[in-house]
């Protein structure tokens, strides 16, 4: 188990990433450091199926697929491209977290390399979902509509129907649900957050729809809790008020210290496990629905704060912008929303090393 929580706390610094700022032809998030145009490396190598592995005590990450190979190191221009040195006139960089690589990088090296048409991978769609419980959150309700379009639709319709859909496509496949509501009902954050936590659910999907006083403003993004979020603190207060029953594991102690510093790492595998989550939709999404990808952001929603598992935020779309309104009103664009947040749960689930926490 600490393995894979260790494990989790490096993906979390490889994986992390900020908001767009510049779109691109494949929806990739880019910054401007420095004046140059830079781009998050990991998100490049997951959207072209290219393997990386990173050195923590070198600060090198490894690129490969099929015979092609690049090392680059944090903080140097000199790169190496199939065993030759290649100067860039900027060096490679670190932006909130993730590694970053300026635009000449990704132009004169990456899409020579490894070029789109011949992605490798997992293809979605195909293997179980490894999940035995979700959690589904449809934003708002009852007296709470949250954000309404200018031809009159309500956020909190376009929540609860995705939310069921997304419901009835888990169950087919075997996976139990858990809806906070399945009526146009109001429920307080904290009752959210209660049936959450006492699901024994192994991840946690609130789905919501945006808005924006500029009508031009489109697309689908994902929350995870902000790293600002201190783990430690929420394991302080949760170590005091809820019992620690993990799966498999023993303690020969009770102490308060011991609890509080698992429930930390516990917090801390479950950020890194919804970036990873968060991640996966994106990608699903950018092959599957048509709409800007605003990429993986973080943000302090209290009802991500409170969860003790893995757990994401989506922004399905804008019912303030009038194309994306008269699409979130259709039933084929919100079944087809469902499928891919579905997709991307599969994709990840592959993947995940998830710690199992049974509540009393």
């Amino acid at each position: 188990m600490y393995k894979r929580l260790f494990f989790s706390l490096f993906m979390l610094i490889l994986f992390i990433s900020g908001c767009a700022t510049i779109p691109t032809g494949e929806n990739i998030a880019t910054y401007s450091i420095g004046g140059v145009t830079y781009y998050p490396l990991v998100t490049l190598c997951d959207l072209r199926g290219v393997g990386i592995q990173y050195d923590a005590l070198l600060r090198t990450a490894y690129l490969s697929r099929d015979a092609q190979q690049v090392s680059l190191r944090v903080g140097d221009n000199l790169v190496l491209v199939n065993n030759n040195a290649l100067h860039l006139n900027s060096p490679i960089d670190v932006y909130q977290g993730t590694i970053a690589v300026p635009r000449q990088f990704k132009e004169q090296v990456f899409d020579a390399l490894f070029k789109r048409a011949v992605l490798a991978g997992r293809r979605a769609g195909t293997g179980k979902i490894k999940l035995n419980k979700v959690v589904i959150d449809a934003g708002h309700g009852g007296n709470d509509p949250g954000a309404i379009g200018k031809n009159g639709l309500k956020e909190k319709d376009v929540n609860l129907d995705i939310a069921k859909r997304l419901s009835s496509l888990l169950r087919a496949e075997g996976v139990q649900t858990v809806l906070t509501r399945s009526t146009d009902k109001f429920i307080p954050l904290s009752t959210r957050v209660n049936i959450a936590n006492k699901s024994g659910a192994a991840l946690f999907i609130s789905i919501h729809s945006n808005a924006n006083r500029s009508r031009s403003l489109s697309g689908f993004e994902v929350y995870y809790v902000a790293s600002s979020v201190s783990d430690s603190k929420r394991a302080v207060l949760t170590a005091r008020s809820t019992a620690l029953n993990l799966k498999d594991a023993n303690f020969a102690s009770n102490s308060q210290d011991l609890k509080t510093i698992v429930w930390d790492m516990i917090y801390t595998n479950s950020r890194a496990e919804s970036i990873e989550l968060s991640h996966s939709l994106c990608k699903v999404m950018n092959s599957s629905i048509d709409a800007n990808i605003l990429g993986v952001k973080n943000a302090r929603f209290q009802v991500l704060k409170g969860i003790t598992m893995p757990g994401i935020l989506i922004e399905v779309g804008f019912v303030s912008n009038l194309n994306e309104e008269r699409l979130l009103k259709t039933a084929g664009y919100r079944e087809k929303l469902a499928v891919g947040i579905l997709e991307g749960i599969r994709d990840y689930s592959q993947d995940m090393a998830l710690v199992e926490v049974a509540l009393r």
